[in-house]
């Protein structure tokens, strides 16, 4: 599957400064959105400076600057990726961590106290301070903020009132969660994290110079809450599709191999509202049926352990010879693959990919970005969505299996479905091109 090269346009502003509190951390969702996009920046001409945490790789290929944050929650956050960067996670990061997090502990409790904000507030403080010296020294012409953690945006809103400098900001996860479908997210939530993120998207609405999210309906829901979005004097909206980097070419499988196992994946976070018990009654169900179902069925899970729901379904029926945890894959100091490699590896070795889209009102909202990684491996995928058109549309074009979140009786049907596929050795062909992020770039630099 290849997409075709698009010749990019050559933004008269080239002097960016690109504000990403988790830039090159391997295998992140919040840092593959921005760095994928740097190659195509480069080719279009832009000269990036990029401010980041100290918790990913710094890049060589231009000016990097990494900043500690200034508060302790922020402080033990950055520490603690950075140690395990620098040595692993054995002795030595545990050790040392939690010696940190001992000392930093009253402190933690202290902010906490005072302003109840998330950890990684505080990086906004030397992102500003720094910021604002190259501005005022003529070395910028645009500010991107870029999160993932809002605190890019917030360093960004600061340095656009201080300096007027141009800022164009890239919201990643939509910063109002609203609670039900009939909650626009007009209420002040009480939570203090949550009322300052509802604060910051109207500020960025108002002052910054262009917005962009990641989906339809997180674009919608902005501009129900911030009518002055799109008029003069305020921010332009719009929506990027983000897309992912293809894999390199050696990464390839030549062709799929059917074993004795039909292995279904999933890679990513689990939580309450996104749980694999949301499909694990459906095997129950599948091995009543179809007895003979269970030797030959697994569920591999990467990049997180189970959450609570699924452990607590796992030990409860017995799955334990089916659900299969693997971890996070990290870079292998042995070998020098990366995470992500990794990552796109097991992707590519997988008969389904699962792609669970939680059951939170955040669903209509936001599109899991390893869809983006699933397309360019070419593999069938089982997405089971919850309230989000543009997602459905997406993969029923693809020829995806498709379920709804909370449908047990549809979730076990297409479960079966895969399975009789699988036994034939006819599962789903994923139809169409993947999402590349040649695209995104080029929307950004045609809109702005």
């Amino acid at each position: 599957m290849t997409v075709m090269p698009q010749i990019l346009v050559a933004p008269e502003k080239k002097r960016w400064l690109i504000l990403s509190h988790g830039f090159n951390m391997d295998g992140r969702a919040a840092s593959l959105t921005v760095t994928d996009k740097i190659p195509h920046l480069l080719e279009a001409g832009v000269q990036p400076i990029v401010f980041s945490a100290i918790t990913g790789i710094k890049d060589e290929r231009f000016a990097h600057h990494q900043f500690l944050a200034w508060g302790p929650a922020g402080f033990r956050f950055d520490f603690r990726h950075w140690i395990a960067n620098q040595y692993g996670r054995g002795w030595f990061y545990k050790i040392t961590t939690r010696t940190v997090s001992l000392l930093l502990a009253p402190f933690i409790a202290i902010e906490k106290l005072l302003l109840g904000y998330s950890s990684q507030w505080s990086w906004a403080i030397p992102a500003f301070l720094h910021g604002r010296k190259l501005i005022r020294s003529g070395k910028v012409d645009v500010v991107y903020s870029s999160g993932g953690a809002w605190s890019a945006h917030l360093a960004g809103l600061w340095l656009k009132k201080s300096t007027g400098i141009e800022l164009i900001s890239e919201i990643h996860d939509p910063l109002v969660i609203r609670k039900s479908p009939q909650d626009q997210g007009f209420e002040k939530p009480t939570n203090r994290d949550a009322a300052f993120r509802q604060f910051l998207e109207k500020k960025l609405c108002q002052h910054a110079d262009y917005v962009w999210w990641l989906t339809e309906g997180a674009l919608h829901y902005a501009k129900v809450r911030n009518p002055e979005l799109g008029t003069p004097k305020n921010a332009h909206g719009f929506v990027v599709t983000p897309g992912a980097e293809p894999p390199s070419h050696t990464q390839f499988t030549t062709k799929h191999q059917y074993s004795e196992y039909l292995n279904l994946c999933h890679f990513g976070s689990l939580a309450k509202d996104r749980s694999l018990s949301t499909i694990l009654s459906a095997f129950n169900a599948l091995f009543a049926k179809r007895p003979e179902a269970r030797a030959h069925i697994r569920i591999h899970v990467y990049g997180a352990s189970l959450d609570a729901l699924s452990v607590e379904f796992v030990e409860r029926c017995g799955l334990d010879d089916v659900v299969v945890t693997h971890g996070r894959l990290e870079k292998d100091p042995r070998s020098g693959i990366s995470g992500r490699e990794q990552v796109i590896e097991k992707m590519q070795q997988a008969d389904v990919l699962i792609l669970l889209h939680g059951q939170g009102e955040e669903c209509a909202e936001y599109i899991p970005s390893k869809l983006y990684d699933y397309l360019w491996t070419g593999r069938p995928i089982w997405g089971i969505t919850h309230r989000n058109p543009q997602l459905n549309e997406m993969l029923s074009a693809r020829n995806a299996y498709l379920s709804a979140s909370g449908d047990e009786s549809g979730i076990a049907m297409t479960l079966e479905k895969i399975w009789l596929d699988w036994q034939q050795k006819n599962l789903n062909p994923v139809l169409g091109s993947p999402v590349g992020v040649n695209q995104a770039v080029q929307k950004i630099l045609e809109t702005i």
